[in-house]
C-alpha cells in the first residue's frame, strides 16, 4: 500500500472511529442514566408499598390499643418512627443532618430514603422513614455489561471501518495503480532514446565535428539532459517505496561540482552569473542516487525560475547546502504547499511539480533540514542542512 493510501486509510479510520467512539458513549451515557434511573424507581416503589404496609400494621395495632410496636418489614430496611415533633419514637436508623422530612425520596452518600407522613397519625407516629442502601451491585453490573458491549461493538467497527476504508481507497488506489503504470511504460519507452541522444551527443562534441552549430548542439543538450532528468525522476517516484539505499560516506563537495558541470549548458544558456563557495571534502552519509535526486532538482530549480541574467549562488559547508537564486519567488501561501506534489510555484514554466516532492522525501529519509527563504520578485534560498543527523 502506498504512503498516500495508507494516510488516508488511516484519516477515514480515525475520523469513523472517532466519530462512532462518540456516538457510542453519548449513547451508553444516555442508556446508564435511564436505566439507572429505573433501578432507583424499583427501589423507591418497593419502599413505597412496605411504607403502606407499616401504616396498616400502625392501624391495626392502634386499634388494639397496643402500646408496642412489634413492626414486621418485608426487606432488610432501617425504619425510624418519628412523633409530632420530629422525635424518634422507635428507630434503628441515623439520619443525616442535610435529611428534610418535606421530601419524599432522597438520595444522601448512596442510601435512598423514603419518607411517608401518617394522617390521621397512630400511636404517636407521625412520620415514617426507611432507608436501604442504593442498589450498587445491580448498577456494577450495569456498567460492566455496557463497556463489554462497547469493547465488542468497538472490535466490530474497527473491523468494519477498515473494510469500508479499503472499499473508500479503492478508486485511488485503481487510479494510482494505473498512473503507476503509465509511468513505468513511459519511462521504459524514455529510457532508450534518451541515452542514445546523449551518448551520440557526447561522442560529436568529442570529435569536434560541429563547430558550426554549437549552439544547436547546446540546446539538443539541455533538452535531453532535462528529458533524462524527468526520467530519473519518475523512475524514482515509482520505485521509491521499495527503493534499496547503499548509505556509505558520500564526498558532496565532488558531487556537487559534478552536478553543477552537467547543467553548465543550462546556466550558459540562461546567461546565470555563478557564483560558488564550495568547501572541500565534505562527507555526507548518504545513498548516491538520493543525493544525485537532491541536488539535481534544487539546482533545475534554481535555474528554471531565475530570470535571464540573473544570479545563481551555491554555497556549500561542513554543515549545510544554500542554493540563493534571483527569481520571481514565492509569496507566503505558495511556500506553504510548494513541496507538495504536482504543486508548481509558476504555471508559465515547465515541470511537473514533482522536484521538491522528491527532494523533501530524500529530506524526510534522511532526517535532515530544509528551509525555504522566498519573497515575490526578490528570489529564493533554500538551505539543506544535515549537521544535526
Amino acid at each position: 500500500m502506498y504512503h498516500s493510501e495508507k494516510r488516508s486509510l488511516y484519516r477515514f479510520l480515525t475520523i469513523y472511529l472517532l466519530s462512532t467512539f462518540l456516538l457510542f458513549a453519548v449513547g451508553a451515557t444516555v442508556f446508564y442514566t435511564l436505566e439507572k434511573h429505573h433501578l432507583i424507581d424499583n427501589q423507591r416503589q418497593q419502599m413505597k408499598q412496605e411504607g403502606e404496609y407499616i401504616h396498616h400494621q400502625l392501624i391495626a395495632l392502634h386499634k388494639r390499643f397496643s402500646t408496642t410496636l412489634p413492626l414486621k418489614l418485608h426487606a432488610p430496611y432501617k425504619i425510624a418512627l418519628l412523633n409530632m415533633d420530629k422525635k424518634p419514637v422507635a428507630s434503628n436508623l441515623s439520619l443525616p443532618t442535610s435529611f428534610h422530612l418535606d421530601t419524599e425520596y432522597q438520595i444522601d452518600n448512596g442510601t435512598l430514603f423514603y419518607t411517608r407522613k401518617i394522617e390521621p397519625y397512630y400511636l404517636g407516629v407521625v412520620y415514617i422513614v426507611l432507608a436501604t442502601p442504593v442498589d450498587e451491585a445491580a448498577l456494577s453490573k450495569l456498567r460492566e455489561n455496557i463497556l463489554l458491549f462497547m469493547f465488542a461493538a468497538g472490535i466490530f467497527f474497527v473491523i468494519l471501518g477498515y473494510f469500508l476504508g479499503r472499499l473508500f481507497i479503492a478508486p485511488m488506489r485503481d487510479a494510482i495503480g494505473m498512473m503507476n503504470r503509465f509511468i513505468q511504460d513511459t519511462t521504459h519507452e524514455l529510457n532508450t532514446p534518451v541515452s542514445t541522444i546523449l551518448t551520440n551527443l557526447e561522442l560529436i562534441q568529442a570529435l569536434n565535428k560541429c563547430n558550426g552549430a554549437k549552439e544547436e548542439m547546446q540546446r539538443i543538450e539541455i533538452a535531453s539532459k532535462t528529458i533524462s532528468r524527468i526520467y530519473d525522476d519518475l523512475t524514482y517516484l515509482k520505485l521509491n517505496h521499495a527503493y534499496h539505499r547503499d548509505i556509505r560516506p558520500l564526498n558532496i563537495s565532488a558531487l556537487l561540482q559534478e552536478r553543477i558541470a552537467y547543467f553548465s549548458a543550462a546556466i550558459s544558456a540562461k546567461q546565470l552569473q555563478l557564483k560558488t563557495e564550495i568547501a572541500d571534502d565534505v562527507v555526507v552519509p548518504m545513498d548516491q542516487d538520493d543525493a544525485l535526486r537532491l541536488i539535481d532538482n534544487l539546482l533545475s530549480n534554481a535555474i528554471k525560475y531565475n530570470r535571464t541574467g540573473g544570479d545563481l549562488r551555491i554555497a556549500l559547508s561542513q554543515e549545510a547546502l544554500r542554493i540563493v537564486d534571483s527569481g520571481e519567488g514565492m509569496d507566503e501561501e505558495t511556500l506553504k504547499r510548494v513541496h507538495r506534489r504536482f504543486v508548481r510555484a509558476n504555471s508559465s514554466e515547465g515541470g511537473f511539480g514533482i522536484g521538491l516532492d522528491i527532494v523533501h522525501q530524500v529530506i524526510h529519509n534522511y532526517q535532515f533540514d530544509i528551509t525555504f527563504r522566498s519573497k515575490r520578485h526578490e528570489g529564493t534560498e533554500v538551505i539543506i542542512t544535515w549537521s544535526s543527523a
